[in-house]
């Protein structure tokens, strides 16, 4: 047995079973070791990015780690943003980055890099195999310290040699460290804070959003006066259906402010201490006014809805709020906006879907309408590294194959990791794929103007536009295989919506929108 084949036995032992490949020459061993290993699927990513947003998407919807493997330095570079994305999310992923054998290093070849350098700043935990012999207990760490608790980006990088090299064979894996119980202080001080009569606020993010968090959550809100909101970006949110809903922080800081202005209490459970996500001249970094101090509930490593439960039963909250009434959305007609597009998606959803949005500006309606659709789950952009969305969704469809997925995608930002289209087409996956076609980067058109750009020159216009020449993204799709579809108006959208929410696998829309 080589080192890859006992790396392969460990991970298997550990549950890891899905690969997202893009490798090269020094990961042929490991290539190999698929085939000889059964237990792994090994799924190929025509670029680095989908591999890791699709490792992504597969762990935030089964908990567990999936690995990626990829090729030296560049080919873990081409994959960085979305393991950005994914250290945001606090996502379980192991990295497998092939490097030269041990000996050749020296030698300073074209394709030598510093991969440790790399991979730190988007990791966890780094190692670089030293042997054979090491190599399946370097596999076993890797897997523990991805679980955490809180999920992290674990990187081992393998030297060739490491791989091909004799090993005595898989290594025991690591029993799991449990999330952390409630702690009775930080309950005492929540109930204190959220209890009287001072404004406050309970800020929900990670798994404070599963359904145990939010019906808690409901419960505290019920028996006090304390407003509920929940993180911009969601890693996972449950929605829908029968469960409570609460409004998300706004995205621009002067409306975040306005919505938090009041408080005199903050209590996070499972979120960070929001602020701004860039600096705005005579803008505060932090959202929250000074005055609120911070009160940790439950932190990234503690179990949030169990903390929310023991809140909920402190403040002597009913064990049950009853469901909200809502009447089901109707199919828009007409012009095809923005509006219409989000209110005919979230009409026609069926139940248990799987939402991956990043449709930016143009996803703004879907959000609102979406309490009322059926239960789902939605996956959100956590890290600002825009091109996460398609990769996050063929990883939700390899990890829930029973669940409709759609990836309700803006157009500048699939054309980041558009590659995913094939791999959805190759494993045939069930991915409707919603082109939110406004032809611009329409963020940056907003940033202009709250940057005091009343009237943006010829160069500047041109750097959001993205009309010249038109993008048509039906040919993209079928040149990647995936059939492909454009719609003018609401009741074409909400007519090809319908149909390919009855139909299995992939498909594209196409949806031009109107001003």
């Amino acid at each position: 047995m080589n080192g890859a084949e006992a790396l392969m036995q460990t991970a298997v032992a550990a549950g890891v079973d899905l690969c997202l490949a893009n490798p090269g020459t020094t990961e042929m061993p490991l290539v190999a070791a698929l085939d000889s290993v059964r237990g792994v699927r090994a799924v190929l990513g025509v670029f680095e990015g989908v591999c890791t947003g699709a490792a992504d998407g597969y762990a935030r919807m089964t908990g567990r780690p999936a690995l990626t493997l990829l090729h030296l330095g560049p080919g873990f570079a081409n994959g960085i943003a979305n393991l950005h994305n994914a250290r945001r999310a606090r996502t379980p992923i192991v990295n497998l980055i092939g490097d030269h054998t041990t000996w050749h290093l020296g030698a300073d070849a074209p394709l030598t890099s510093d991969i440790e350098s790399l991979a730190r700043p988007v990791s966890g935990w780094v190692h670089t195999s030293a042997s054979a012999k090491s190599l399946p207990g370097d596999l076993a760490a890797a897997v523990g310290a991805s679980f955490g608790p809180p999920g992290r980006v674990a990187s081992l990088i393998v030297p060739q040699d490491c791989q091909w090299d004799a090993s005595p064979g898989p290594a025991p894996v690591p029993s799991r460290t449990g999330w952390a119980a409630p702690d009775e202080t930080a309950v005492a001080a929540a109930a204190e804070a959220l209890g009287g009569d001072a404004p406050a606020a309970l800020l929900l993010g990670g798994r404070a959003l599963d359904e145990r968090g939010l019906r808690a959550a409901a419960r505290i809100a019920a028996a006090t006066s304390c407003r509920v909101l929940h993180e911009t970006f969601p890693a996972r949110l449950e929605r829908g259906g029968d469960l409570p809903s609460f409004d998300r922080l706004p995205y621009f800081p002067e409306q975040a402010i306005e919505a938090l202005s009041s408080l005199e209490h903050l209590v996070l459970a499972g979120a960070r201490d929001p602020v701004s996500f860039f600096g705005y001249r005579d803008v505060p970094s932090r959202l929250a006014p000074e005055r609120a101090p911070v009160l940790e509930l439950a932190a990234a490593a503690d179990d949030a809805p169990l903390a929310l439960e023991a809140l909920a039963e402190r403040l002597g909250a009913a064990v049950a709020v009853p469901a909200p009434a809502r009447e089901r959305i109707a199919a828009p007609s007409g012009a095809l906006s923005a509006g219409s597009l989000g209110q005919a998606i979230a009409a026609l959803q069926p139940e248990g879907a799987i939402v991956m949005d990043e449709a930016a500006t143009s996803g703004l309606a879907y959000a609102a309408f979406a309490a009322a659709a059926p239960r789902h789950t939605t996956l959100s952009l956590t890290g600002g590294a825009i091109g996460q969305g398609l990769p996050c969704a063929v990883g939700a469809a390899l990890a829930c194959p029973d669940r409709k997925v759609i990836a309700f995608q803006a157009d500048g930002s699939g054309l980041y990791t558009v590659q995913s289209l094939w791999t959805m087409a190759r494993e045939g996956l069930d991915i409707v794929t919603v082109i939110c076609a406004n032809r611009a980067y329409r963020i940056l058109q907003v940033e202009l103007a709250r940057a005091g750009i009343a009237e943006p020159g010829r160069q500047a216009l041109g750097l959001t536009d993205l009309s010249h020449p038109t993008i048509d993204w039906t040919a993209l799709a079928r040149g990647f295989g995936v059939p492909g579809q454009r719609v003018e108006s609401a009741e074409a959208f909400a007519e090809a919506f319908e149909r390919a929410m009855a139909e299995p696998g992939p498909c594209l829309i196409e949806a031009i929108l109107s001003a």
